[in-house]
Formats: C-alpha cells, structure tokens, sequence
C-alpha cells in the first residue's frame, strides 16, 4: 500500500514536503525523479543513480509492453528485478 504524509508545511504559500511511503522506500517531495522510458536512465546505472540519491524512476508501460514485452519482464522476476532496481517506481502509460 502507498500513503503520503506531509512533513511540512509553509503557512503563507501552502507549500507543503511530504513522504510517499512505498513498499520499496520512502520518496520524499518534492523528487526529481528521472525517466527510466525503457527500464534504464540513459547514461547512469542503477549504482550511479543510487549514488546521487535518486528514491525513485519513471518508466513507460506502453514501450515496455512493445519492448521487451511482459513475458520477458515477468520471466524475469517483475520490472525491479530486470531494472536491477530496488527503490520505488512509477510507471505511466504514455497516453
């Protein structure tokens, strides 16, 4: 199950920071999260990215339904495992 939580909060603005809590880390926000569109950020590995702090990546379900295909990412133990990627991941469907 996903929860956000706000940590805080600017009374003028209404700014706010929080903590997307996943199963696989807590993402706190505001996030710079970079585009993994096809389960790898371009340039960086998953070491790299872990490296510069990086909580969590958005990939593309639609180029990853062309290429590589489910079979392929279910065969091999879900999108963390094929990412070699063990923090939080956002996927969207491109549309």
């Amino acid at each position: 199950m996903i929860r956000f939580e706000i940590t805080r909060k600017d009374k003028k603005t209404m700014a706010r920071c929080g903590k997307l809590k996943t199963r696989h880390c807590d993402v706190k926000t505001p996030n710079f999260m970079p585009v993994a569109t096809q389960a790898t950020v371009k340039t960086l590995s998953p070491a790299d990215l872990k490296k510069i702090g990086v909580q969590i990546v958005i990939c593309n379900t639609y180029h990853l339904m062309l290429r590589p295909g489910s079979t392929v990412i279910n065969n091999l133990g879900g999108l963390h495992r094929f990412m070699n990627w063990d923090r939080a991941i956002l996927t969207d469907s491109g549309g």
